[in-house]
């Protein structure tokens, strides 16, 4: 019995499984190299010499691996960074003064710099070891003094910070990852739904951090929710949820009889359509808000500017306000892929297609959700 009870506890040191793709893998790594590299070459400029300063100090390698790694974490985040090697740089140069022996200096630089790190709300792990470095890290850092919190530290940091920014925001990544406010559930409201509240308090309980962020992990819970109500209806199609009388407007249409359609049917979006009655494109509501603007004065103006003319300019139409680049599903699509383009991709409104791609319809997040909640419905009364 001990034998297994051992063998399931060496168990527990198994790694579980990595599901981030290879080329975000590679990304990663090509951001650490690009970061580090930009980082000792700024140092290098500003310093100079590396006799009196280090280029680069080993901390700022696991500083790396969050920001180009896990950018999501919140011991990622630019506050983490830049307060927490900042606070740990300063108390270990202050236990390096105050407290002799270097071991006793070291221990108590790192345990007040955690507390300090969760007082100022900057954990970072990396930050650990600038306190360290502070403490152990030799003649030559000792004789910088207070100085080593602005160089090397808070010029490392601020530089791998910044080049980390500008590669994620090239390679189409979200960073930062600030705390944004709680957004409003876009998922069926029954008995396995959670709310904002529920998550806080469950995140309470717990007696350890966990290195996520809220925003984050409610936003993944509800896709999963979403993705898992949306699983058990794969037979059900676009075309049974997909909303049939659909206003549509050609791209010669002009602007403001698509702004009094979209008051008139109370809708948000319309889709354009061609001759043949294939989708090339969407207009909105937020698309045509210039013209409302206007309003009466402006078209006032331009009438006495026509009269004077003695000619009439065109006014503006849905081709030159319209999206072009539209994403549309088939009537026979099952509602579950429709999951991802509400939950991740931010869309809106789809318009729906036949098979010979003629506009036959069109679906929102509320058609998702009611077309759900009907065959829920339905699939109960059935089992019962």
């Amino acid at each position: 019995m001990s034998r297994i009870a051992l063998l399931r506890w060496l168990h527990g040191f198994l790694p579980a499984p990595v599901t981030l793709r290879w080329t975000e893998r590679l990304r990663a790594g090509l951001g650490a190299l690009i970061g580090i590299a930009l980082t000792g070459g700024l140092a290098h400029l500003l310093i100079g010499d590396a006799s009196a300063i280090p280029f680069l100090i080993a901390p700022m390698g696991a500083s790396a691996v969050l920001l180009f790694a896990v950018p999501a974490s919140p011991l990622a985040q630019p506050w983490s960074i830049i307060g927490g090697n900042i606070v740990s740089a300063t108390v270990g140069v202050t236990c390096a003064i105050l407290v002799h022996d270097p071991v006793d200096a070291a221990a108590l630089a790192v345990a007040l710099a955690i507390c300090a790190m969760f007082a100022l709300r900057c954990v970072h792990p990396p930050s650990g070891a600038v306190a360290l470095t502070a403490v152990l890290g030799g003649p030559a850092i000792h004789a910088l003094g207070y100085g080593f919190v602005l160089a090397p530290v808070a010029i490392q940091s601020a530089a791998l910070l910044s080049s980390a920014i500008v590669f994620h925001a090239l390679t189409g990544h979200r960073y930062p990852h600030g705390h944004a406010a709680p957004k409003p559930a876009n998922a069926p409201a029954d008995a396995a739904s959670f709310t904002r509240a529920d998550l806080e308090a469950v995140l309470a309980r717990r007696s350890e951090m966990l290195d996520v962020d809220p925003d984050d992990l409610e936003a993944l819970l509800r896709e999963t929710q979403l993705q898992a109500y949306a699983r058990r209806f794969t037979e059900f199609t676009c075309a049974d949820i997909m909303s049939r009388a659909v206003v549509s407007v050609t791209p010669e249409t002009s602007a403001q009889a698509a702004l009094a359609l979209i008051d008139r049917h109370h809708v948000k979006a319309l889709p354009v359509i061609d001759a043949k009655r294939r989708v090339c494109g969407i207009v909105t509501r937020a698309d045509l808000a210039p013209v409302r603007r206007r309003g009466l004065l402006d078209g006032m103006r331009r009438a006495i500017e026509r009269f004077a003319r003695g000619a009439s300019a065109t006014p503006p139409v849905v081709a030159s306000l319209m999206t072009t680049d539209v994403c549309t599903v088939n009537t026979r699509t099952a509602i579950a892929e429709l999951v991802p383009m509400f939950a991740h991709f931010g869309h809106h409104h789809i318009p729906v297609v036949d098979a010979r791609d003629q506009l036959a319809g069109m679906i929102t997040e509320t058609d998702l959700i009611s077309g759900l909640y009907r065959q829920s419905f339905a699939g109960e009364r059935k089992s019962a």
